[in-house]
């Protein structure tokens, strides 16, 4: 859902010049433009290597709910295939900005119990220790869907079907923890473009941007 917003946001900015998404399947979206890799395996980019270079920014928000995974399955898609793609995209272009979509409530000290929140706190801090340019954590709580956009995961489209009628309203009642698939997606090529106040950002800092 995130990563619909933030290519919809992309296309429509007069300064970015050209877009590449990455992805186990299309996007379904044709533009001038865009470009598409499919690639089933994001961990090892080794083979496509020759076609990442010279890019400004990564927008990465793939990502799994963590609902009914164990731990170690958890880990494999959140930390280890977030590290590989990151790793190879830094040794790349280390003039990168690399911007990550985290979730409220991830836990930095990784000495939570919460399985989910701890495993993307250690994702979060490798992240920001690889030698990008520039690299933020992004960490929206509820996204309001605008524009078309829909979550492909099936636990998250019913509520979200459920509750539409009210979604704008939960954004007016608690903007600390609410934004915008628009306003996400503007804000993620701000922070690439001319940084951000600081490296993690929750929704209230998301919406300032």
């Amino acid at each position: 859902m995130v990563g619909q917003g933030v290519l919809r946001e992309c296309l429509l900015a007069p300064g970015v010049e050209k877009v590449l998404s990455i992805g186990r399947s299309r996007t379904g979206r044709q533009h001038p433009k865009l470009r598409e890799i499919v690639h089933q395996n994001i961990a090892d980019l080794g083979p496509i290597e020759d076609q990442l270079r010279g890019y400004d920014a990564c927008f990465f928000t793939l990502g799994v709910s963590s609902f009914g995974m164990k731990e170690a399955d958890y880990r494999r898609v959140t930390y280890d295939l977030t590290l590989g793609a990151a790793q190879s995209l830094a040794r790349l272009n280390p003039g990168m900005t690399f911007v990550y979509v985290s979730g409220l409530g991830t836990d930095s000290a990784g000495t939570g119990t919460t399985m989910w929140a701890r495993v993307k706190g250690e994702t979060e801090n490798a992240l920001l220790r690889l030698p990008f340019k520039a690299a933020y954590m992004f960490r929206p709580g509820f996204i309001q869907p605008l524009h078309g956009v829909k979550s492909k995961t099936a636990l998250y489209r019913i509520p979200y079907a459920v509750l539409g009628p009210f979604n704008a309203l939960f954004l007016k009642i608690f903007p600390k923890f609410a934004t915008t698939t628009e306003v996400l997606g503007r804000a993620m090529i701000k922070a690439a473009r001319q940084g951000a106040p600081k490296p993690v950002l929750e929704s209230q800092d998301i919406n300032a941007l």
